[in-house]
């Protein structure tokens, strides 16, 4: 600002001075006439000589203001042309009005006025949005990143000016994109069954077999640069950046089938579980990020790759069943800490999956003998009887010891402490619990499961017994109770609940089945199950039957051996009766894997896929947002039957173009 604007005095200040001048001059005037008119002339005087200051100062000014807005007006253009980014106008029709002269350099063009913006600027965000009467209003805002051949601008519009900024990003792109692939990734490599696989080998054959595995991955490893260290006969560290980790991706890790089809002459051919984490930048959370993937791929089953980026979670392989564990040590393991567990707490409480079948009501009728055997108090959290279990219930309720054992959820919540026990059986997801909010509040959780292990997952259990091998949930518990006590005696109807739950999910002892399951078997029938009770608790109704059949004859075989059902809009069926059909749809001749589509009482469509291993159809349920096993899985969709086939049949075809849709 001037100098002559800072030294100015103005203001009501000056104007209150004049007024006192004026009224010492009155009484100067009133004392001293002669005086006071000498006053009087004097601050006239003054008065005068402020009011033409006053009157150059305007002058000064105006002038000074003329002379900025010329030299404003002189430069403006060339000021706007020589900023370091681009600035464009562009009319109501979207066709650019106005740019300075960084947007033709940008662009390469001599002048863009007259062109579309959507053509200058293709892959432009929208730049209104719908309002609630119908109607469209501007955003205030819309930020971009676009590339305009092969370069990579940062687009700021102002629609409400219609107004554009762009600048030019690509080194900037460039760098981010190399520090994004050159970031780390921490991965574990398992021979997740090498015992199984060395079972009656001598040691020269096993040398000559970890060693035809180990250059296959060696080869491998160094394929996809990949460094990788080993660290025991079976475990390895991989260290790689995000590129390479985007190329294992690409190829699904085939490595997997590469060792497991090499293998293949041995007894139990060897497999590979990988888990893989990038996406953080701290090395120590890398490390565990990359075990806990490896626990998820393990959890699932093995024979399959997890990676962790960020928050997506994805998996590769898994398309051999999990191999049964020959070693009791396990169980017996968990067997005494949940014994520890249930000594100290106050009581028990035991609960399964929403619409709980017969794996569910015998695994928790095995937990609950176990903690009357331990002096325990317990019960059994159930919400009502269902198809499946009617029959059961009905038995168990005259038993006398059994029928009070039943508590509510809300008599749950009620009874929960901070000693309570929670033992989740059948299930691991919180979500798909009889009531979630128990799971929340108890402070000790134990989660006994033969599902493959999902992304959600119950963390902060004390005791986790997740066997993927195993049939049933039964079985584990059956096993666990021939540890938990030296002289577990079990009643017949507490042996035949749980042989009738092993018997409903391995399809009577067909599916799904090892040695491990028969010996549990066995000793239920030593301990006095009644398997004639176990079949007529599993009997079907013959309007069931008839409503199955229906199902069944809307089926269709496509992409060799994937037979498809789906129910007659409108008329809704039990889950039970779904599951039913594809259980029977899957044993139709040159039919490899089933799914049955339908509508349930609650509205919501459900999938129900089987398969004998060919397919896995728990990855085709996972993409669809369910989950299950290899062989059997599930999903609820919230629309029609219809709409659910077009995504089951999208899904498989993504399936076949990715990997193959068959083993």
């Amino acid at each position: 600002m001037p100098n002559f604007l800072l030294k100015r005095w103005y203001g009501y200040r000056t104007v209150w001075a004049f007024l006192l001048l004026l009224v010492l001059t009155a009484f100067v005037t009133a004392y001293n006439w002669p005086l006071g008119l000498i006053a009087l002339c004097l601050v006239f005087a003054v008065v005068l000589l402020m009011l033409q200051a006053e009157l150059k100062f305007r002058r000064e000014l105006a002038e000074y203001t003329s002379t900025l807005s010329y030299r404003v007006g002189s430069i403006e253009g060339e000021v706007t042309n020589r900023l370091p980014f681009g600035l464009l106008l562009y009319d109501s029709d979207r066709m650019v009005e106005w740019h300075n002269r960084q947007v033709g350099q940008l662009f390469g063009l001599e002048t863009a006025v007259g062109l579309p913006l959507a053509e200058l600027l293709p892959g432009l965000p929208p730049l209104t949005r719908d309002k609630k009467d119908g109607s469209r209003e501007p955003l205030s805002l819309v930020r971009a990143e676009i590339e305009v051949e092969s370069e990579t601008y940062d687009i700021r519009v102002y629609p409400e000016e219609r107004l554009v900024y762009l600048q030019k990003m690509t080194e900037m792109a460039e760098l981010r994109e190399r520090y994004e692939k050159e970031s780390l990734a921490i991965g574990i490599l398992l021979l997740d069954n090498l015992d199984e696989a060395f079972q009656g080998m001598d040691d020269q054959q096993r040398t000559l077999t970890i060693a035809r595995a180990t250059s296959l991955i060696n080869s491998w490893a160094r394929q996809y640069d990949v460094y990788l260290r080993r660290l025991s006969s079976e475990r390895y560290m991989m260290l790689l950046n995000q590129a390479s980790l985007d190329k294992l991706e690409n190829s699904r890790f085939v490595i997997l089938d590469e060792v497991r089809e090499a293998t293949s002459d041995l007894k139990v051919p060897m497999t590979l579980s990988i888990g893989l984490a990038c996406g953080s930048d701290k090395i120590s959370e890398l490390g565990a990020l990359a075990q806990s993937s490896l626990d998820m791929a393990l959890g699932r089953g093995g024979d399959q790759a997890a990676v962790k980026v960020g928050q997506r979670l994805s998996f590769y392989g898994g398309r051999s069943n999990a191999v049964e564990k020959r070693t009791r040590v396990r169980a017996r393991v968990i067997a005494h800490a949940l014994r520890d567990l249930m000594k100290r707490s106050d009581r028990v409480l035991i609960m399964g999956h929403q619409n709980p079948d017969m794996d569910v009501i015998g695994a928790a009728i095995g937990m609950l003998k176990a903690a009357d055997k331990l002096d325990v108090e317990a019960g059994i959290v159930l919400d009502g009887d269902n198809p499946s279990i009617v029959k059961m219930m009905e038995r168990i309720r005259t038993d006398v010891t059994l029928a009070d054992r039943f508590v509510s959820p809300e008599e749950a919540l009620t009874l929960m402490t901070e000693r309570t026990l929670l033992v989740v059986v059948d299930t691991h997801k919180q979500s798909l619990t009889i009531e979630p909010k128990l799971v929340q509040r108890a402070k000790q959780v134990v989660v006994i499961d033969h599902h493959r292990r999902s992304e959600e997952f119950i963390n902060d259990a004390v005791i986790v017994y997740l066997e993927p091998y195993a049939s049933s949930a039964s079985e584990l518990v059956t096993e666990l109770l021939q540890y938990i006590h030296d002289n577990m005696t079990l009643t017949p109807l507490e042996a035949t609940t749980l042989l009738a739950g092993i018997t409903m999910d391995t399809k009577h002892f067909t599916l799904h089945t090892g040695s491990r399951t028969f010996e549990a078997a066995g000793f239920l029938r030593r301990s006095g199950a009644d398997t004639v009770l176990v079949q007529r608790v599993l009997k079907e109704d013959l309007g069931e039957y008839i409503s199955k059949a229906e199902i069944i004859k809307h089926a269709r075989v496509v992409m060799g051996g994937v037979a498809i059902a789906v129910t007659d809009e409108g008329r809704q069926f039990p889950q039970l009766l779904i599951a039913q059909a594809a259980d029977t749809l899957l044993n139709m001749t040159d039919v490899n894997a089933s799914f049955v589509i339908g509508s349930r009482p609650d509205g919501l469509t459900a999938i129900s896929a089987r398969s004998f291993g060919k397919i896995n159809v728990q990855v085709v349920m996972e993409r669809l947002g369910g989950g299950g096993h290899l062989t059997n899985a599930a999903v609820q969709l919230d629309i029609p039957p219809r709409e659910a086939e077009k995504k089951l049949l999208a899904v498989l075809e993504d399936i076949e173009k990715e990997e193959g849709l068959f083993e």
